[in-house]
């Protein structure tokens, strides 16, 4: 039973509540891991207990009466939101606190600890490791030690240029960004008058992005046969449910195999993925198909008492591995020129395109951000009634591709 404030306030040291004489400390138990811990010096603290990487581990949250039962459950809920999404709430609250220690030096990497402390509950997992990656390889080195006031964009220029000299164009661009943000920071903190990346003409210094498309079917009967031999994959369930999902909602890989139960609301008949899953960091809405609530219907009795709806074959409590759908592919007889599972969205869009679907209807479905300075707001409802009809006509779409029927003629499908 969760505790009360008159237990709480009433807990005396040396005796539990059930009147056995202790000269240790004794535990009592709230819920949801949280607990008050008596000593016998008749101090009264606030633990955590969760498991982290299949280890158990205690957060302290307070001593009481500073922090009360409800402050105490506020705490640890907010702990449980960290871990929720794949951060250790103890590390975390070690890095925000050295991060803070270190912010009175104001220098590049203390500020830019800070910034990422900050920033890391925000970023989905893969996001967070290589957002810091890319600092601690390239950038702290060179001029982590220098004071974020003092640095310039020739300072900047040469942690680009030695990053640009092993070819790592793309890499180039983001730690720009990165050093960006950073700086911008500052500037919003106080700690800076200025950001020098904004100095800096990318075009002038790398050569033209290669935009490399993934490789995928785009014609209706290629994607007729590609649909029939999805349906004839023999391998694991789950995984044969997600080839048959992935066509249906055409989201990114990352986005298709950490879907959870919790995001699927079957009586709207939606799943609203959060903004820390996606790659704009806004939440976005996905109309759910006839088709697709019976793929998740199929599932339900096998994943549906976890937390993920395609998780690891191996479990302990994860999501499908990230090569799961490619395997598969290859496993079909697909190179990884001819389809790969982020090439369900080029599908998707060659063809509802052919189809007669309004650009902007399919671009806010494929969760395309088309930001500008006049136009900063990204409304995850955006077009939503037309995106409803649009999925209903796509899966019925891909229903007569996987039959063999007659290909709809163009605009057939948007009237």
């Amino acid at each position: 039973m969760p505790l009360t404030d008159q237990q709480v306030r009433n807990a005396k040291p040396g005796i539990t509540p059930l009147g056995k004489v202790t000269a240790k400390s004794y535990k009592m138990g709230d819920s949801g891991g949280l607990y008050l811990e008596v000593a016998p010096n008749g101090g009264k603290w606030w633990r955590w207990k969760y498991r982290f990487g299949g280890k158990e581990k205690r957060l302290s949250l307070g001593v009481y009466d500073d922090v009360g039962l409800k402050d105490a459950r506020n705490k640890r809920d907010e702990a449980r939101k960290l871990l929720a999404s794949g951060i250790d709430p103890g590390e975390h609250r070690k890095v925000t606190k050295a991060a803070r220690r270190e912010l009175s030096e104001n220098s590049f990497e203390a500020v830019a600890r800070s910034w990422f402390a900050q920033m890391s509950p925000t970023l989905a997992a893969s996001t967070r490791g290589k957002t810091l990656r890319f600092l601690e390889v390239d950038v702290f080195p060179w001029i982590g030690s220098r004071p974020v006031a003092e640095l310039s964009a020739p300072d900047l220029l040469g942690v680009i240029r030695r990053i640009k000299g092993r070819g790592a164009f793309d890499i180039a661009r983001r730690v720009h960004n990165l050093i960006g943000r950073v700086c911008r920071y500052a500037v919003g903190h106080g700690l800076a008058t200025r950001d020098p990346s904004r100095d800096i003409e990318l075009k002038d210094v790398l050569p033209p992005a290669d935009v490399k498309h993934h490789a995928s079917v785009k014609d209706p009967k290629s994607s007729g046969e590609l649909l029939r031999a999805l349906d004839s994959f023999t391998g694991a369930f789950t995984t044969r449910c997600a080839l048959r999902f992935a066509p249906l909602v055409f989201v990114r890989p990352g986005e298709l195999r950490h879907a959870e139960w919790g995001e699927i609301d079957f009586d709207r008949r939606e799943w609203r993925i959060p903004g820390s899953k996606m790659k704009m960091g806004e939440q976005h809405i996905v109309p759910l198909s006839e088709q697709a609530i019976a793929v998740l219907r199929d599932i339900q009795p096998l994943t549906g008492e976890g937390r993920y709806v395609f998780p690891s074959e191996r479990g302990g409590g994860r999501p499908m591995s990230e090569n799961t759908i490619n395997a598969a592919l290859r496993r079909l007889g697909y190179t990884t020129d001819e389809m790969t599972g982020h090439g369900f969205r080029s599908m998707a869009s060659t063809l509802l395109h052919e189809l007669g679907w309004p650009h902007a209807v399919i671009e806010r479905q494929l969760a395309h951000g088309e930001r500008n300075k006049v136009s900063a707001a990204y409304n995850h409802a955006e077009h939503l009634p037309e995106r409803r009809k649009m999925m209903q006509a796509w899966a019925g779409y891909l229903d007569g591709l996987r039959t063999g029927a007659a290909v709809i003629p163009l605009h057939g499908t948007a009237a």
